[in-house]
């Protein structure tokens, strides 16, 4: 390893600003599913104010098996790690900078938080039947938040890179890559619930 790979590594506003916000946004749905998981203990009948229809339904997603993987609710992770990348983000834009080790941390997370969302989504589509907003509010930051990681991380040198993922890395309007990840969702979603969606045509 080079002097110049094992030196701190800082990051540019606007991806400290996406990390921050990412964190955000995140520990806010978070919070959102964990007063309403809380709830619905309390009360079986409680009903979430994103209970919208048949298939928007927070209420039918919690009550699955799905959203306790590891025995607790699921925000309950959200809370713990959308905090943490929070204070990450309020740090950089402090200017803090950070080792290898941790963007490479950072970049393992991310990895597994989109493994974890990539089967969540999967179960909420072809197993529940149900879709629960705040939870695609978390898919969509941690689709976001792996790409744009990914994207600094080859940037910096973090991530060793052939020259050719270098220069697409490199590439201007690199939003558009979670785009079309966010718009291959909302085609399985309308194709896989289209049964439902034609009745409101």
């Amino acid at each position: 390893m080079t002097t110049a790979q094992s030196a701190p590594v800082g990051a540019s506003r606007r991806f400290s600003w996406l990390i921050l916000l990412s964190g955000l946004i995140g520990l806010a749905a978070s919070a959102q599913l964990t007063l309403d998981k809380i709830r619905l203990i309390e009360n079986p009948a409680y009903q979430p104010n994103c209970n919208i229809n048949p298939i928007i339904s927070c209420g039918s997603v919690m009550r699955t098996a799905q959203a306790e993987v590891f025995g607790f609710p699921n925000p309950v992770i959200g809370l713990a790690a959308f905090g943490a990348l929070a204070a990450i983000g309020a740090g950089l834009l402090a200017g803090a900078s950070y080792r290898r080790w941790f963007w490479l941390s950072l970049q393992g997370g991310a990895l597994a938080g989109l493994g974890f969302v990539a089967w969540l989504i999967h179960e909420a589509l072809y197993e529940i039947g149900a879709l629960c907003p705040y939870c695609m509010v978390v898919w969509a930051v941690v689709i976001t938040l792996f790409w744009s990681t990914t994207v600094h991380n080859i940037r910096t040198g973090v991530l060793p890179a052939p020259p050719a993922l270098r220069r697409l890395v490199a590439l201007r309007h690199q939003w558009l890559v979670p785009l079309a990840v966010y718009l291959a969702i909302a085609l399985m979603i309308l194709t896989r619930f289209w049964y439902y969606w034609s009745t409101l045509i």
